[in-house]
């Protein structure tokens, strides 16, 4: 069983179905040390875009749910430390945070798409042992992220894929309905 360290995927166990925040999600993990866990829900989109939270941002880059925590806060994640001054390396070249006034302008100018940044309304967080816990009682998978750019996988069937690619029970678990109880 693969150990969370940042640059993981945790993908949710299907038995966390009713929890409305994690269902289905698949969380790209940007910290896990001795004081807790960091990730963002990838593939949650909210109803919004980047120019409805801030309508200085000419763009219509979508805006995803990051997760429970501080969600009336924005965070980014990025693959182009070059242009984003003051980026931190996650690992196999993503990056989160930097100057938030030059993201702007290259957005503005019509230099950053959707394959190279994506944003996030709060993040998911766990306290010191929290996510080791969760992990005991099968609340999460760890998966590697061999996505050679995981701003361009699909989100429709993120999870659904990531479960076929464990096999076994998990196969059955994604081609179930989302709400069991209206099949």
């Amino acid at each position: 069983m693969l150990k969370p360290t940042k640059g993981k995927l945790l993908i949710a166990e299907p038995s966390i179905l009713n929890d409305s925040s994690f269902n289905r999600s698949v969380i790209f993990l940007t910290e896990h040390n001795e004081s807790g866990s960091v990730g963002f829900i990838f593939n949650k989109p909210a109803p919004y875009t980047i120019n409805d939270i801030i309508p200085d941002i000419d763009s219509s880059l979508k805006v995803y749910f990051g997760g429970p925590v501080s969600e009336n806060n924005l965070y980014f994640v990025h693959k182009v430390p070059e242009l984003i001054p003051n980026s931190i390396e996650i690992e196999n070249g993503i990056y989160w945070g930097g100057d938030f006034e030059v993201v702007q302008a290259l957005l503005n100018d019509e230099i950053l798409s959707k394959n190279d940044i994506r944003f996030f309304l709060g993040y998911s967080g766990w306290s010191k042992e929290q996510l080791n816990e969760e992990l005991s009682i099968t609340s999460w998978l760890v998966r590697e992220n061999n996505f050679k750019n995981l701003f361009k996988v699909g989100i429709n069937n993120f999870w659904k894929n990531e479960l076929i690619k464990i096999g076994g029970i998990y196969r059955i678990w994604a081609n179930a309905p989302k709400n069991p109880s209206l099949n």
